[in-house]
């Protein structure tokens, strides 16, 4: 079975907000080469939508945009992209896909059928992959700016403590690390 990895921007303090982080060329070469090595991307329905009101029109062309921006907005809509909600089931946007079915087994089927691997995008759903043991790395670009607000990671809380063992440590030139773990034994 395939890895599934949960990716985010973070600030030190824990912070998730889509609008907080460092939005440069740097930032999204780093998440496309984290998608280029995935087989899938995996999003809740709220992700989902954020990234559909904006992506595909930049892949098209119908927005300017940086080239590093639109060679993001490129790859993400030749990405086969799932999404989990109960609340919506018409995914219009290319490639993407309705994860049906009772939440652990379909993401199981969906490692056993995407041998490169799952790229988990939503916090909020994340946390319940990781409430439900299903995650197995973490690669988390850290930001250095404290936001002093949330969303922030696992604000649910997680059963129990998770530990992790560090595979790597990469600082960018603007001050971001990104930072890969696994899933200690």
């Amino acid at each position: 079975m395939s890895a599934l990895t949960f990716s985010m921007n973070v600030t030190l303090d824990g912070c998730v907000d889509h609008r907080e982080g460092i939005a440069d060329d740097e930032t999204h070469a780093y998440f496309t080469r984290l998608m280029d090595e995935s087989g899938a991307m995996l999003w809740g329905r709220t992700t989902y939508e954020m990234m559909e009101s904006s992506w595909p029109q930049i892949a098209r062309g119908e927005v300017d945009a940086p080239p590093a921006l639109r060679e993001w907005a490129l790859k993400l809509e030749a990405k086969p992209k799932y999404v989990v909600s109960t609340t919506r089931s018409d995914f219009p946007w290319t490639n993407s896909h309705r994860l049906v079915g009772e939440l652990s087994a379909a993401v199981r089927g969906l490692k056993e059928r995407t041998p490169e691997g799952v790229l988990v995008g939503s916090g909020r759903l994340a946390a319940e992959l990781d409430r439900l043991d299903l995650i197995d790395e973490y690669k988390f670009l850290v930001h250095p700016m404290i936001a002093g607000h949330g969303p922030r990671l696992h604000e649910g809380g997680l059963p129990a403590t998770r530990r992790l063992a560090l595979v790597s440590a990469e600082p960018l030139s603007n001050g971001a690390v990104a930072m890969h773990y696994r899933r200690a034994a």
